[in-house]
């Protein structure tokens, strides 16, 4: 079973300093079976090192009749011991899907009276009118496009199965730059769907890539944004492929180095 984004741990333990708590200006709803379990115009905002961000919910704008306490708990040094609950909404339950700090230290944030849940335990997010995926986005993260005219040129085995001189740049605090590629100069013929599908919070949901060459089969090796985000725009329709995977990828002829990232094999 895959781990609840939430609790993954990025890396070592840090003290309480460094957390920000601080008023979204977003209109939040959280969806399950069909309901709206959640729903405010002054979510909270917990961005806390090493973890990804998450949205608290004041206890007057979650629907206390679809939870249902649980005898779980958890313990953190920053906010202290978390209560959980399931939800129930119909047949349907999730189970452990919500927690809240009774009691915080004094030194944390003040999240008492506050509800946070994981996010893939629900059936959708919204953020005013638009759909919402993976996460809460971390407002001062950035992600940016620019279109470029470098030469890049990717390569499996011994083919080349991308060279254009008109790719898209996308840039993400703290990841490598992705190079989006035009699908007229991809080898499409090379490629077939794979059934993954993966989210993220600022670009949207990506379907993937498997790619043929020869005998060999590079497995989701490449992914595209078929609707992404508003302000991802640009990528709509075009081809990426992991930096970490490929055997080559040259940008302007000079061989870009391969990242260690969490999507290394």
């Amino acid at each position: 079973m895959k781990p609840n984004l939430e609790d993954i741990d990025i890396g070592p333990a840090t003290p309480a300093e460094g957390f920000r708590w601080e008023l979204s200006p977003r209109h939040v709803r959280a969806l399950f079976n069909g309901e709206t379990v959640a729903d405010s115009r002054r979510v909270m905002l917990l961005i806390e090192p090493r973890h990804l961000p998450v949205f608290y919910f004041p206890l007057a704008d979650v629907r206390s009749d679809f939870m249902e306490p649980t005898d779980h708990h958890s313990s953190s040094p920053l906010k202290g011991e978390a209560s959980y609950w399931s939800i129930r909404v119909g047949a349907r339950v999730a189970e452990n899907a919500a927690w809240s700090y009774p009691d915080p230290p004094p030194s944390g944030p003040a999240v008492a009276g506050y509800f946070a849940f994981y996010w893939n335990k629900l059936d959708a997010w919204y953020e005013e009118d638009e759909q919402a995926y993976a996460h809460a986005r971390d407002p001062y993260k950035l992600i940016d496009t620019r279109q470029s005219s470098r030469h890049v040129r990717v390569v499996l085995g011994e083919t080349t199965v991308a060279d254009t001189r008109c790719p898209l740049l996308l840039f993400e605090t703290g990841l490598p730059t992705r190079y989006y590629i035009p699908r007229e100069d991809v080898r499409m013929d090379l490629l077939e769907p794979s059934d993954r599908v993966t989210e993220c919070a600022y670009k949207g949901r990506a379907s993937h890539w498997h790619a043929n060459i020869g005998d060999q089969v590079y497995k989701h090796i490449a992914w595209t944004y078929q609707q992404p985000a508003t302000l991802m725009a640009p990528i709509a329709g075009m081809v990426c492929f992991y930096n970490e995977r490929v055997d080559a990828l040259y940008d302007d002829d000079e061989l870009v180095s391969r990242p260690k990232t969490q999507w290394s094999e």
